[in-house]
C-alpha cells in the first residue's frame, strides 16, 4: 500500500546518525523547547497588531488545533500505519535516539502544527524573511521525526500540507467571518 521510496528514504535517513546530529535533532523535536518561541511570537503579534492582536493569535491556535486533531484524533486512528519504530523488520536496523512514541504515524502531529504556524504567521504578517527562517523552522522539525525514527517521510509531508491547508483555509474563513485582517 505504502511507496517503497517511503520506507527506503526513511533508513536512508534514519542510517546516517551522529551522535551530535542525534542531540540537535532531539533538541528540534522537543515540543516544550519552543515555548519561549512561541511566546515571542505572541509578543511580535501583541506588537504590530496592538488592541486587535487577539485576532491573530487565535487565528494560529485554532490553525494549529484543528491541523493537530485532524492529524492525531482522525488520520492515525483511522489510516493505523504502524510508526518506523513499531515495524518489526526494521528492529534489527532502526536508530532510536529518543525513543518511540505511540503506535500510528501517519501523519505527523509535529510537521502538521509547525507547518500551519509557519504559514498563519506569514499570512497575517506577508513578512517575507519571517517565512523564509520559519519554514526553515517547520522543515527541520519535520526532518527530526523522519531522522528520529517516529515517522516516514511521506507522514510528515502529509502532515505538513495538512498543516499549511488548514492555515489557508482558517485564514479564508476567518477573514469573512470575522474580518480579521487583509494585510
Amino acid at each position: 500500500m505504502w511507496p517503497s521510496w517511503d520506507s527506503e528514504l526513511f533508513k536512508w535517513i534514519n542510517l546516517h546518525h551522529t551522535e551530535l546530529f542525534d542531540s540537535v535533532m532531539i533538541f528540534f523535536s522537543n515540543k516544550y523547547v519552543w515555548i519561549p518561541f512561541y511566546l515571542l511570537i505572541i509578543y511580535y503579534l501583541i506588537r504590530k497588531f496592538k488592541q486587535q492582536s487577539w485576532k491573530p493569535i487565535v487565528y494560529l491556535i485554532i490553525s494549529v488545533a484543528i491541523s493537530d486533531q485532524i492529524c492525531s484524533s482522525i488520520l492515525k486512528p483511522w489510516i493505523q500505519r504502524l510508526r518506523p519504530c513499531h515495524e518489526a523488520s526494521f528492529q534489527s536496523w532502526i536508530h532510536l535516539a529518543d525513543g518511540c512514541g505511540g503506535q500510528f504515524g501517519f501523519c505527523s502531529s509535529h510537521a502538521a502544527n509547525s507547518f500551519a504556524l509557519a504559514i498563519g504567521l506569514y499570512l497575517i504578517t506577508k513578512n517575507k524573511n519571517m517565512l523564509y527562517l520559519i519554514i526553515a523552522w517547520a522543515s527541520i522539525i519535520s526532518y527530526s521525526r523522519i531522522y528520529l525514527g517516529a515517522h516516514y517521510p511521506l507522514d510528515v509531508i502529509v502532515g505538513g500540507l495538512i498543516g499549511m491547508g488548514v492555515a489557508f483555509g482558517i485564514k479564508r474563513i476567518m477573514n469573512y467571518e470575522l474580518i480579521i485582517y487583509n494585510s
